[in-house]
């Protein structure tokens, strides 16, 4: 027996109360230190989304992190609305553009789970109003965009200004045109095909595709059709890019193509329904696996979209440490988006932004969930060089060299580098407005720069020191800036 004083009486406890006792303790000592973590990851995460803001020109950008079970921060940044000045806020609800894929296929395979739906049945057995002059082609191949339906053509420039009273009627819009090939045999992306698998869910959910969605998909989630322009107060206005300057855009009704890109949602809301799918919630987690399997062609050739590996849907990949993920991205008037999730970490993370703007999102995505996840291994531990003025370096094949701040702020070390020709060249000849400077947040929770998030006009990209005393970032395969800090 173990014995402990307790004022002036005397108690008696068995050894394994008093290693319960000690383990408690020591959990409430560490409760305030993963809070203070949690606390400076969030910091971190909201500098970096400021700093995008004010370096790419977007009016209004919104992100959230799930993490474990649960959304863990949200973060806003910007206006939803510059003319009448209101802020961002964390139920501002954005376009999804072709994030809204995402919700198409978790529709279609939870119907193929609950045996309502076979995804390799040819299509005219499921929607026989179809186009007789088509090859046979199935659910599976519209998902992976290789059933060889047209994307938007020329003569769809006009189709945001017309309301379609149901998904059949916007099928009639393209229903006569042409196959691109024969089906299986090629990648082709196609918004129209995704109209064609909303239409699908349809018919065999026997309820509109929206009410399916709601019901079955996305219940008790911020997740509805686009609410641009319909006097909902939460809904961003959309932007679009004007000589540099951003300005309202027209009204755009995306009727056409709730399945393909017509959602809008909270960040929170995405990030979510992210969560849901790796936990099994949408559909089980079986299924869920099933759809980041990759696709193939007739041939047995995976179907490729540039460097990701399309599955029944979703891209798969590895991000710039290796770990697995699975993600989408959108573009649209008025709206730039992306989910990303790492299946293997239990994690999601939502970027929404109310202006098109030319980014690499994904990786933005991920640069802001960073400060969330264990520092990588092999990092080169740098000090915040707040006493240099100057950088020199290398981009791709040019020289480059200019003026350089840093500064601590609030424990985290950020820098400001003015771009010189080469740099100014290379970032500022998009829609967006052109940037003086790029930003650097350091991710290293002791105040380090041993890496940093180097916020761009384009984007949001992973810089790390180097045993040499430099600092490279990658932008693509076959662009990289190479800075040391003088």
């Amino acid at each position: 027996m173990a014995r402990i004083e307790i004022g002036a009486g005397v108690a008696r406890v068995s050894a394994t109360g008093v290693l319960a006792m000690i383990l408690a303790s020591q959990a409430m000592a560490a409760e305030p230190e993963a809070e203070q973590a949690h606390d400076y990851s969030s910091q971190v995460a909201d500098k970096i989304l400021q700093a995008l803001i004010e370096t790419n020109g977007v009016p209004g950008m919104g992100a959230s992190v799930w993490q474990d079970g649960a959304v863990v921060w949200s973060g806003s940044a910007g206006h939803r609305d510059v003319d009448k000045n209101l802020p961002v806020k964390s139920d501002t609800i954005f376009r999804l553009a072709s994030v809204s894929k995402l919700l198409g296929v978790a529709a279609a395979a939870r119907l193929e789970e609950d045996g309502a739906l076979d995804i390799d049945q040819p299509l005219a057995a499921i929607l026989p109003y179809l186009s007789s002059r088509w090859a046979p082609l199935t659910t599976r191949q519209l998902a992976a965009h290789t059933a060889g339906i047209p994307h938007y053509q020329d003569v769809d420039e006009q189709r945001g200004g017309v309301h379609y009273s149901s998904v059949r009627e916007a099928v009639g819009v393209f229903q006569d045109r042409d196959l691109l090939f024969k089906p299986g045999s090629e990648f082709s992306y196609s918004s129209w095909g995704y109209t064609l698998l909303s239409a699908v869910v349809e018919q065999r959910a026997g309820v509109r595709y929206l009410d399916y969605l709601a019901t079955r998909i996305t219940p008790g989630l911020t997740i509805v059709p686009d609410a641009t322009n319909s006097g909902n107060p939460a809904a961003s206005v959309a932007y679009e890019f004007v000589e540099g300057q951003a300005q309202p855009a027209e009204p755009h009704d995306f009727s056409y193509t709730w399945a393909g890109g017509g959602m809008g949602a909270t960040p929170a809301a995405l990030a979510e329904f992210g969560g849901r799918m790796m936990r099994g919630k949408v559909v089980s987690s079986a299924t869920f696996d099933w759809m980041l399997t990759p696709a193939r062609l007739n041939d047995g050739s995976v179907v490729m979209d540039r460097q990701d590996v399309v599955g029944f849907g979703w891209r798969t990949g590895t991000d710039a440490d290796g770990a697995r993920i699975a993600h989408h991205a959108g573009v649209t008037i008025g709206a730039r988006s992306a989910l990303v999730l790492w299946p293997d970490q239990s994690m999601a993370v939502s970027l929404l932004s109310n202006a098109l703007w030319v980014s690499s999102i994904e990786q933005s995505a991920m640069m802001i969930a960073a400060p969330f996840k264990p520092a990588p291994s092999g990092l080169v531990a740098s000090e915040c060089p707040t006493v240099t003025t100057r950088y020199a370096g290398q981009f791709g094949e040019s020289q480059v060299a200019g003026s350089v701040r840093f500064v601590m702020e609030d424990g985290v070390c950020t820098g400001e580098i003015l771009l010189d020709k080469p740099l100014a060249d290379y970032f500022n000849p998009f829609p967006q407005k052109d940037a003086a400077a790029l930003r650097l947040v350091g991710l290293d929770a002791a105040g380090g720069l041993s890496r940093a998030a180097l916020v761009t006009p384009i984007g949001v990209f992973d810089a790390r020191a180097q045993t040499d005393g430099s600092y490279t970032a990658r932008f693509g395969p076959n662009r990289t800036l190479t800075l040391r800090f003088e």
